[in-house]
């Protein structure tokens, strides 16, 4: 199935200056090992550790913070948009 990704400006140099790839994955969780298989290195600037999403990174599919679904089992499918926003602090 084909999920189509947007890329945040600064992670675009992991996907050859793409700002926008598609995937194939069931849900958020596969979706970020399926950028790994692609784009080798990007699942390090994604996620901690442990493999969660990194904290200052908020992923939203069709627009629904994936935090106030399932997290990274948030299920996926054909045509979804996943975007990846990076966390904007002020003051």
């Amino acid at each position: 199935m084909a999920v189509k990704v947007l890329i945040p400006t600064p992670l675009q140099q992991l996907t050859k200056n793409k700002a926008t790839v598609e995937c194939s994955a069931s849900n958020v969780g596969d979706l970020i090992e399926s950028l790994e298989a692609s784009f080798p290195g990007i699942k390090a600037r994604l996620c901690d550790e442990e493999g969660a999403p990194r904290r200052f990174l908020n992923f939203y599919v069709n627009s629904e913070d994936i935090r106030f679904l399932d997290g990274t089992q948030t299920p996926l499918k054909d045509g979804d948009e996943v975007s990846i926003v990076p966390a904007v602090a002020g003051g």
